[in-house]
């Protein structure tokens, strides 16, 4: 007996679902995406042939402006929570919510300890009418720089993957550059990186000729 073939129908598929969905997470993350807020200083660095990137994650930053005002910067906001809280338990600050929050998703930080939180307690442009933003003091006497560094590292947690970078003007007094590597060398600290521009090597030396032969 002769089997019965049924007819084959394609198979349609609604993708309108789909595409609402998708128009929906993209309109989500183009509302709830916070850019990364503007520095609130400005640096010409030197420049140098070396073609190490910077890395985007696990750095500590010190920028340094040409008047030697320093800035601290450290990326990762659980990193920063912890941060915080440890200074703000140690020194008696007396941060808020808000304040701490203002740290945690915010850019550098250019202060002495003791103006933390009125630093914090304002907006970004507020604070350069103010005079808080006179960078944090590098002097034997008050090495709050010290004190940044050691409290990062007790944040991160060991990780071995931590790079410090120093980002420095072309125009930044050396003492200032030199009371910045004293201290990371009180810290025991022996790998830096400096932050600097790229250029093309100087014809006929052994990195330009290296070049040439790629």
């Amino acid at each position: 007996m002769p089997k019965v073939k049924m007819p084959r129908k394609s198979t349609l598929v609604d993708m309108t679902a789909m595409c609402d969905v998708a128009f929906l997470l993209l309109t989500f993350f183009m509302l709830a995406t916070k850019f990364k807020p503007d520095e609130p200083v400005t640096v010409v660095t030197p420049s140098s042939i070396n073609t190490k990137l910077l890395p985007d994650s696990d750095v500590i930053m010190l920028t340094v402006d040409k008047d030697g005002r320093v800035f601290f910067s450290m990326d990762g906001q659980p990193k920063r929570q912890k941060l915080i809280q440890d200074l703000n338990d140690q020194y008696k600050l007396g941060l808020s919510d808000k304040e701490m929050n203002n740290f945690i998703i915010g850019a550098s930080v250019g202060t002495e300890i003791k103006n933390l939180k009125s630093y914090l307690s304002m907006k970004p442009e507020e604070r350069k009418k103010a005079g808080l933003e006179v960078g944090i003091p590098t002097d034997s006497a008050n090495n709050e720089v010290a004190v940044w560094i050691e409290y990062a590292r007790s944040a991160q947690g060991g990780n071995p993957r931590l790079q410090y970078c120093v980002k420095a003007d072309n125009q930044t007094p050396y003492p200032k550059i030199k009371d910045i590597l004293d201290t990371f060398k009180d810290k025991k600290i022996q790998k830096l990186n400096l932050v600097t521009n790229l250029e093309a090597p100087p014809p006929g030396t052994a990195a330009a000729l290296a070049r040439d032969e790629k």
